[in-house]
């Protein structure tokens, strides 16, 4: 051998953004990751990505993702730690549902053997050390007719086939030899011979064979050994391979630019009619970079930075959780830190992570969604994936991904919006922070359909859900100056997709939360579901057309009263009655949304779109929205 080369391939997920904060680059979108020079079989089956792959990625891909941040490609999953180690082949992809951990991937070595330092020649030119088989001695440049050993190499080249050349044209027959180096050519030679026994003509040389015989009988020694040594040096490297690290940090960014616009439309708040003032066109920027950084095979700190600029709502708040894009991230371009996790894998089949950001659900549980990603799938934010997924907002916390069977694996989180706050918050929550504790299983009893089913429990001081996604507020105290709303939340979810064809994808999902007023007195119910179809390389390879119909979370149910000390959302707003009368929205909401996707080079992607929202904000009242918006997504 002439070298040992040892690669290590990771491709990175983003992380998302939170609701009640500036959005941040979720893990599971930069990480589609791969930790080790395999991918993990247990991984590879039940995903298809890449693209997570699990639709969903897992930490084994875990993803970070909040309500208001949301991720500009898809969130990473622990199981990509096996979710946080990501191929460099491209970031967001449509991918299946990340396996258990790219992390997952890498198999225990012999710790047993010892290993010994392998030595090798480099006095030759490295170009030249690999040798082909010649047919004509006429091809070996440095052999001439004149030369002592000319008809001897002819006799083996022409007879036999069994003598090789270097790439160069050149035999070397000046250079010395070992013993060993010999016995590998006369093994070579032996079974070339071998088979030519096999067909043994009438005219075969005695000769050939009583010489062959002599030389067996000399080299017997080294021809025995020449298959021992091949299988310990093949041993070393494998061992070598896995041993030879070395803590190495990689960068992956992702910057996303995009110009919207909506129609002019009135919309109902309080008993009056007000005009939609952010009508305008204007251009949203998101910039994530994540940092990867691999302590051994099986860890990783995942840090992600995030700054952006611009927002489809300024000053219009009850549309805010309707026209809402997946790549917003306003926090006036301040670089903040919106991922900090440690991945660790255990075992093949079992990864954990923790830290004080990009700790959640969003990040944590694999999406069944191959294109859920704010930079390279949908335009908006409900069409990402299902709202209650993005319950609670949390930030910090700690989660696992375990792939329980080749075709079924366990996600769980549990995660505060203010972990780092002894006063307030606190990692279990306190008068102000808001805790979410929450767990996934994900089924693929076929390699093209992905099937999981989501249950959440969040606790809020507020009397919100923080999916950032329509009906997230679902009571307002009293007096909202000295009293708080606190909710306690059961979720309650279910994901399918069906991969019909290469180039034809059905999926969709349902969510259901029953939120009890804790404060007061009242029960709070709110749905959602979508249906969509996916088109992977329409027009083109690597391109992406979508269609996705839905109905954005709904209060369908509420019996809060001012009595209870709050206020029942929908009659407050709609209606201005202070009484809160029980009930839930009068109307329903439909979000259509289109887009098509498609590549201007390996790191460029532009993708029009628009979104279509009758009876928004659940009232038919308010007029139909037309969503128009260019995203070009640029990744390196």
């Amino acid at each position: 051998m002439n070298k040992i080369i040892y690669s290590l391939g990771m491709s990175v997920v983003f992380a998302g953004t939170l609701a009640g904060r500036a959005m941040a680059a979720p893990a599971r979108d930069i990480a589609q990751t791969e930790i080790s020079p395999e991918s993990n079989p247990v991984a590879e089956e039940s995903s298809e990505i890449t693209e997570v792959a699990v639709s969903s990625t897992p930490i084994l891909s875990l993803s970070d993702e909040s309500v208001e941040t949301l991720s500009q490609t898809q969130p990473h999953p622990v199981s990509e730690l096996a979710p946080a180690l990501p191929t460099e082949e491209e970031v967001p992809t449509e991918e299946a549902i990340t396996p258990v951990s790219t992390l997952a991937q890498a198999v225990e070595p012999d710790l047993s053997q010892e290993l010994q330092p392998l030595e090798w020649d480099d006095s030759e030119n490295t170009e030249t050390d690999s040798m082909g088989q010649v047919t004509n001695v006429s091809q070996l440049r440095d052999v001439s007719p004149g030369d002592w050993a000319y008809e001897a190499l002819r006799n083996l080249v022409e007879r036999y086939g069994c003598i090789a050349g270097y790439p160069d044209g050149t035999f070397r027959g000046n250079r010395a030899m070992t013993r060993y180096e010999f016995a590998a050519g006369l093994n070579a030679c032996l079974q070339q011979v071998e088979r030519l026994i096999g067909n043994v003509k009438p005219d075969f040389p005695k000769d050939d064979l009583t010489s062959l015989q002599r030389l067996m009988e000399e080299f017997s020694a080294e021809l025995a050994s020449l298959g021992t040594r091949v299988d310990n040096l093949e041993e070393r490297v494998a061992f070598l391979q896995d041993r030879q690290f070395s803590t190495t940090t990689k960068l992956f960014g992702q910057v996303v630019m995009g110009v919207q616009g909506r129609s002019d439309n009135k919309f109902d708040l309080f008993i009056n009619r007000f005009p939609d003032p952010d009508t305008n066109i204007n251009l949203i920027t998101n910039t994530q970079l994540s940092l990867f950084t691999q302590f051994s095979p099986r860890t990783l700190l995942l840090t992600g930075l995030q700054a952006g600029n611009g927002r489809t709502v300024e000053n219009g708040p009850a549309l805010t959780n309707f026209v809402g894009l997946g790549y917003e991230g306003d926090n006036d371009n301040d670089v903040r830190i919106s991922d900090l996790s440690y991945r660790q894998l255990i075992g093949n089949k079992v990864a954990f992570i923790v830290g004080p950001e990009g700790v959640n659900p969003v990040n944590v549980f694999r999406g069944t969604n191959r294109v859920e990603s704010a930079g390279f799938g949908p335009l908006s934010r409900f069409a990402q994936r299902n709202p209650i997924i993005n319950i609670g907002s949390g930030s910090g916390g700690i989660g696992f991904d375990w792939q329980a069977a080749p075709r079924i694996s366990l996600q769980g989180v549990y995660s505060s919006s203010l972990p780092e706050d002894p006063q307030f918050g606190s990692i279990f929550g306190s008068d102000f922070g808001v805790t979410t504790a929450g767990a996934q299983l994900v089924f693929s009893p076929i390699n093209t359909l992905d099937i999981s089913f989501q249950y959440l429990n969040s606790y809020s001081p507020f009397g919100r859900l923080f999916t950032g996604v329509g009906d997230d507020l679902l009571v307002i105290p009293t007096n909202p100056f000295t009293q708080r709303a606190p909710i306690n939340t059961n979720a309650f979810g279910a994901s399918l997709e069906w991969r019909v064809s290469p180039r034809f994808t059905f999926g969709g999902w349902a969510g259901y939360t029953t939120s009890d007023f804790t404060g007061g007195s009242g029960t709070v119910e709110t749905f959602n579901w979508m249906a969509y179809l996916n088109f992977p390389d329409f027009l083109g390879a690597g391109n992406l057309a979508g269609i996705y119909v839905g109905q954005p979370p709904k209060i369908i149910d509420s019996d809060v009263s001012a009595n209870g000390s709050g206020r029942n959302i929908p009659s407050f707003l709609t209606e201005g009655n202070f009484a809160a009368t029980e009930g839930g929205q009068p109307d329903t909401t439909t979000h259509v949304e289109a887009f098509y996707r498609f590549s201007l080079a390996d790191n460029i992607s532009v993708t029009p779109g628009f979104i279509l929202l009758f009876n928004p904000g659940h009232n038919s009242d308010n007029d139909t929205i037309f969503i128009g918006a260019i995203r070009t997504t640029f990744t390196f």
